[in-house]
């Protein structure tokens, strides 16, 4: 008899919705797919799908078992389609990207094709296929490469491959040219705008560890799911930010670096790039534990890498070892913006407890007390956020639009939905609750953050800095670091590199608001945030600025 394949991927997918009865079903489903030999890459993508979901949601030890057996037939199930000629490109899509014996074409970004070249040199490429920038590459190469001016500066057609194949020798295109800008005596921040500019496209052809289908972390005990999964309605996000203190402790700088390297290969595998994972600072991680096998490591960045004003934190987290998803806070006093990015695969999960959990660690860790999501999360020029009804998502975890008529359509759109509760609510209408930021505060917060954007003081040291000083940046930094030091009492040659950079950056900020007339412990705790920037972890630089009350006022004021 044959077996229907597509029926009993349908009576997969489905079961992920059925936790809490007996596991038969599903190990019937998953030894009768086993046996299927997929002929389409749309198909296998759905079946890896759901065995990832199961990998990190197995309802028993038996099922994990099973799942992870047929995982390991993958390489071969995608072989098969390539020699098949059948159309590989859906496994290409950012969405699912990453399965074994596959590879990804991005221009990765110079801090992780520097990463790259050293853990994988072997796996990387040029795909002279997507070379555009002739150009650029022009006026570059000639610093690596002699005579390459004597064609580029009057032939169209220069055979650029061909001068760095004959370079190169027998070395790795993508090492050589590292190693190359590497050698530059210019500022590593210089010789980051010098390759990005070039726009090269390199592929990775990954190996099975470092893809999605394999990658997963040790777990010093997995958690089954034998009981219904906890529903968003279950979810009080009040009583989240206000439940026991969740267990953090902090990890070596080895086993740190361990998880950042987990970090950067799932994100490249998906052609993600996130700035924690990027400049993650191993030496100060926190591994959080959740609950319900899930785990979160914290990363913050150091002092080079670190925002103008905004303390930087990110999450990576994993459940039963798989990871599913990553967290980014950018922290002012206490409010944090926060961005959420369940992967697609995992999404049918405990996604509302488990973002939650997250902000309830993130307040016990930094003190935050409102959180912000920014428009583009809730479907703003953001198309999968407008299919998921992503603005409903928040909103019912008790999050508000801070635009009054946003207000007033959300207010207007629920009283319709509870009239009629088969009701889903039109694209159109999703666009425009889409177009403001929202908001979810703890109760007893100060308030007065509903008109802040941090955008808004760049924007006024930028009309400051062209109605005084004529538009001279320079001007503008000496005069402000003048009063700054004379107002605060400061004597920056005693101050480390960094902190006299966070000085630098501060000081236009600073320059505006009355600080002459600030009380001495006003003017000192201003001082000590300064250094604390440019220092140690932005945890400690965050918890000074929440008992800053007089410069609290002055940057919402800013910003508002």
């Amino acid at each position: 008899m044959k077996i229907n394949c597509t029926r009993l991927l349908d009576e997969l997918e489905h079961l992920k919705r059925g936790f809490g009865g007996s596991p038969r079903p599903l190990e019937q489903k998953l030894r009768a797919l086993s046996q299927c030999k997929f002929d389409h890459a749309a198909s296998l993508i759905r079946f890896h799908e759901a065995l990832l979901f199961f990998r990190a949601y197995p309802p028993s030890a038996e099922i994990l078992k099973e799942v992870e057996a047929i995982l390991k037939t993958f390489g071969q199930r995608v072989a098969q389609l390539r020699d098949a000629d059948a159309d590989l490109s859906p496994l290409d899509d950012p969405e699912v990207s990453g399965i074994t014996a596959t590879s990804v074409t991005s221009n990765f970004s110079y801090a992780i094709i520097c990463w790259l070249a050293v853990q994988y040199p072997a796996q990387l490429s040029i795909d002279w296929d997507w070379f555009e920038e002739e150009e650029r590459f022009g006026a570059t190469m000639p610093r690596f490469l002699p005579l390459l001016e004597e064609e580029a500066m009057v032939e169209a057609h220069v055979p650029y491959q061909d001068y760095l194949r004959s370079a190169k020798g027998r070395a790795n295109e993508v090492v050589w040219l590292v190693e190359r800008f590497k050698s530059l005596r210019i500022s590593e921040k210089e010789k980051a705008e010098a390759y990005d500019a070039l726009k090269i496209h390199v592929r990775w052809q990954f190996g099975v560890r470092a893809s999605r289908t394999a990658m997963k972390l040790g777990t010093r005990k997995v958690f089954f799911h034998d009981r219904p999964l906890i529903a968003r309605r279950e979810v009080l996000l009040v009583d989240e930010l206000n439940s026991p203190r969740i267990p953090v402790e902090k990890i070596s700088p080895a086993l740190g670096e361990k998880i950042l390297e987990l970090a950067r290969e799932t994100s490249a595998v998906r052609y993600r790039e996130l700035h924690g994972f990027t400049y993650g600072d191993t030496r100060r991680v926190l591994r959080a534990d959740l609950g319900r096998g899930n785990e979160a490591f914290v990363f913050g960045v150091p002092p080079r890498n670190r925002l103008p004003l905004r303390a930087y934190h990110a999450a990576m987290i994993f459940k039963n070892g798989v990871p599913v998803g990553y967290f980014e806070g950018l922290s002012i006093f206490e409010r944090m913006e926060s961005g959420f990015n369940l992967y697609y695969t995992f999404r049918e999960g405990e996604t509302a407890w488990l973002y939650a959990r997250v902000l309830r660690l993130l307040r016990q860790l930094l003190g935050v007390t409102v959180f912000s999501i920014d428009p583009y999360q809730v479907g703003n020029e953001n198309e999968e956020g407008i299919e998921s009804g992503a603005f409903w998502f928040y909103r019912k975890l008790g999050f508000r639009p801070v635009r009054p008529d946003l207000m007033k359509l959300a207010l207007s759109e629920e009283h319709r939905i509870a009239a009629d509760p088969r009701r889903r609510t039109s694209a159109r209408t999703l666009r425009k609750l889409a177009s403001g930021h929202m908001l979810f505060e703890i109760p007893s917060g100060k308030g007065g953050w509903d008109k802040f954007q941090v955008r808004n003081i760049g924007l006024a040291i930028q009309k400051r800095m062209a109605h005084e000083f004529h538009g001279d940046a320079q001007k503008i930094r000496v005069h402000s670091e003048n009063l700054v030091e004379r107002s605060l009492g400061l004597r920056p040659r005693d101050w480390s590199e960094d902190e006299r950079s966070a000085l630098k950056i501060f000081a236009p900020l600073l320059a505006m608001m009355p600080i002459e007339s600030w009380e001495t412990a006003d003017r000192q705790l201003a001082a000590r945030i300064i250094r604390a920037k440019g220092s140690g972890d932005e945890a400690l630089y965050l918890k000074l600025m929440q008992k800053h009350s007089r410069l609290r006022a002055e940057v919402i004021r800013l910003g508002s």
